[in-house]
């Protein structure tokens, strides 16, 4: 099964990884794994006064601070797993990747770094729930 993990460094994502550490048929080598996150986009007056290259860099660093976590914890229980971020919002993102990645499940946290979101769930996992034609697994 190709599963995507779609994580951003809340409590929430900490959750949904224990939940697939507990369920044998979503946690296994056997399953190809992709760790993804989506940093938000700098106004463009910020990009333009620091530059293209310290910009890049930022995200790239912002980007490693919530993947590395993951990625140690996954190849602690013996699961390799590919990395991946972009800049832009994160249910857009997510959705967007979910789909032309062409994976069987995505797995996220209910709720997570987002503005103040909805009482139910977050607006990013509402987001990604009204775009995604692949089936989601939302961790509370």
């Amino acid at each position: 099964m190709k599963i995507l993990l779609a994580v951003d460094g809340s409590e929430y994502t900490k959750k949904m990884l224990a939940y697939l550490t507990t369920h044998s048929e979503l946690f296994s080598s056997g399953n190809d794994y992709t760790i993804f996150t989506a940093q938000p986009a700098l106004p463009p007056r910020a990009r333009a006064a620091v530059g293209k290259e310290i910009v890049d860099n930022y995200y790239s660093e912002e980007a490693e601070k919530i993947l590395a976590p993951v990625s140690k914890f996954l190849v602690r229980h013996g699961i390799q797993a590919k990395s991946q971020w972009k800049v832009g919002h994160a249910g857009e993102q997510i959705a967007k990747l979910a789909s032309s990645g062409k994976y069987d499940l995505l797995m996220m946290g209910s709720h997570g770094h987002g503005a103040l979101g909805n009482l139910v769930m977050g607006s990013v996992a509402t987001q990604v729930l009204a775009h995604c034609k692949v089936p989601v697994l939302l961790v509370r």
